[in-house]
């Protein structure tokens, strides 16, 4: 514990510096990571617009318990909602029942194929409160303090600039506005996800202690993931 306080506090000092901490190339890593360091993790790599099936598929809601997490949430009518690397906006429209008419779901994704997904299942749904949202790997392009929540599944872990990606995230929330991260859990070997794609709290706690953010709690609900919450100071 004083390790990781004594390591928060030097990366803070780095971050009134105006400098990030480093990203580190190594040769040597994990076949399913890019070679990238960042905090002592290694970033994974991008899983791309064809398989998206895969998060589509029919068991997901046995495997992963979707329908709990967004309960969990607790959203309301007109909550401004981003779901950052919404990928097939399988969640996104999840959420956009509970926010109604009056609220709204960013699906943002870097992605355009992606985002033609969530177009046509939008068209086909007649779902209007959910906006398909190009993003960049470094900035989501979303409105500053406009959103209530911004939740990322399964994704965080491929950011291949987090801090550049996570500055400007925390920009677009509203002050007091929750930021949900939704990670595979690495603290559990049964998860059967590969390594490079699981994140233990302590280090997603680690990575946004350096930000504007208080942590708030994790709940353990799921069959598989952390869900990780801050809220913007």
């Amino acid at each position: 514990m004083l390790r990781l306080h004594g390591t928060v506090i030097a990366l803070l000092a780095l971050a009134q510096q105006g400098t990030h901490p480093p990203y580190i190339k190594h040769e040597d890593h994990d076949p399913d990571g890019i070679g990238v360091f960042y905090m002592g993790r290694e970033i994974a790599q991008v899983m791309g617009h064809e398989a998206a099936d895969w998060l589509d598929r029919p068991e997901r809601e046995a495997e992963e318990a979707p329908t709990m997490l967004v309960k969990s949430l607790k959203l309301q009518p007109g909550m401004n909602i981003a779901d950052i690397g919404a990928g097939s906006g399988y969640l996104s429209f999840m959420m956009a029942k509970p926010v109604g008419p009056t609220g709204k779901v960013y699906a943002e994704d870097i992605q355009p194929e992606m985002l033609d997904i969530v177009k046509k299942k939008a068209a086909s749904q007649g779902q209007r409160n959910v906006v398909p949202w190009l993003g960049t790997t470094t900035d989501p392009k979303l409105p500053a303090e406009s959103i209530d929540l911004m939740i990322l599944v399964d994704v965080y872990h491929e950011f291949d600039k987090p801090y550049e990606m996570v500055s400007n995230m925390v920009k677009a929330l509203k002050p007091g506005a929750r930021l949900v991260f939704v990670e595979y859990r690495k603290e559990d070997p049964d998860v059967p996800i590969k390594l490079v794609h699981k994140m233990s709290v302590a280090q997603v706690r680690k990575e946004m202690a350096i930000f504007p953010l208080t942590y708030k709690e994790t709940i353990e609900i799921l069959p598989r993931q952390h869900i990780i919450v801050f809220t913007k100071k």
